[in-house]
């Protein structure tokens, strides 16, 4: 039997933010069995922990959809260091399939950084395929040009103009599908400005999340996409306070700090909380 932990990321109110699943002890699973044990708990993502190629570092970790393996994702990031944590003060290094993942805990919140700087994969489709993919008029994209980024996932970026439009959306067949195989992505993230500053949402019914309450990976290389569209300053550091989950009652509290040099990104960095809800034991496959 294996260890297991439930921890709510993004937040720190139980029931809300994303769920995530932590696994103990796993340095005897193969991958065949830790996509069974992600498929079982069926959470957007399962995070197993293993001894680190380098005693140096905190822990080696994989992180699983519950279809498929991913190379980093931001809330497994977040929850698992806050987990090995156990305190309010630490530095954590975790070892991701994407590369050394730094994680500062202050006080309860964990800022990880971004394990690689983004870049363009992709061209994004035109508004009236992306109107018809999210059952949107090509009158509420915008202001931003819509884009396609990788950064160890991919996401395509569909801005929107309001919050209106951004609760209309939803992912409509076949012309969903048609969009993202323009980007050869799984997933896209829509976004739009607020007062306070960015709420989003995030969808990816091919890999069984039909919408992800937070999305630490979409949101560091959101970074990219607000280069692109001349968001961000040619040198300096910019602070953004992003919500998701919103819509679909899991609120979720994300913090982005992006820091560029000559117009070009050189540090990502994305913070946030997290709270346990559950422990256990679970049976190995």
């Amino acid at each position: 039997m294996l260890e297991f932990h439930i921890y709510d990321v993004f937040t720190d109110t139980p029931f809300t933010g994303n769920p995530l699943a932590i696994v103990e002890g796993a340095d005897g699973l193969t991958t065949a069995q830790m996509q069974t044990i992600a498929r079982q708990f069926n959470l957007s993502e399962t995070i197993f922990i293993q001894t680190p190629d380098d005693p140096a570092h905190s822990a080696k970790v994989r992180i699983f959809f519950p279809t498929a393996e991913i190379p980093f994702a931001g809330h497994p990031t977040i929850g698992c260091a806050l987990h090995l944590a156990g305190d309010d003060t630490a530095q954590i290094t975790l070892e991701e399939v994407a590369g050394l993942v730094p994680v500062t805990i202050e006080n309860g919140t964990a800022e990880f950084t971004a394990p690689k700087i983004p870049v363009p994969h992709a061209p994004a489709p035109g508004p009236e395929a992306l109107a018809a993919a999210t059952g949107l008029s090509a009158s509420q994209l915008g202001p931003h040009a819509p884009g396609a980024f990788q950064g160890g996932p991919s996401f395509l970026y569909i801005p929107v103009t309001d919050l209106d439009a951004l609760a209309t959306a939803r992912p409509l067949e076949p012309a969903w599908s048609a969009a993202l195989d323009v980007s050869d992505v799984h997933a896209a993230y829509l976004y739009t400005a607020t007062s306070e500053g960015i709420r989003s949402r995030m969808f990816a019914p091919s890999v069984s999340t039909p919408e992800d309450p937070a999305t630490g990976s979409a949101t560091a290389i959101l970074s990219a996409q607000l280069l692109a569209n001349g968001a961000l300053p040619e040198t300096g550091t910019t602070r953004i306070a992003l919500q998701q989950g919103v819509e679909m009652g899991r609120p979720s509290d994300l913090r982005l700090t992006i820091d560029t040099e000559a117009g070009e990104i050189t540090a990502i960095r994305v913070a946030g909380t997290a709270v346990k809800i559950a422990e256990g034991r679970i049976r190995i496959p």
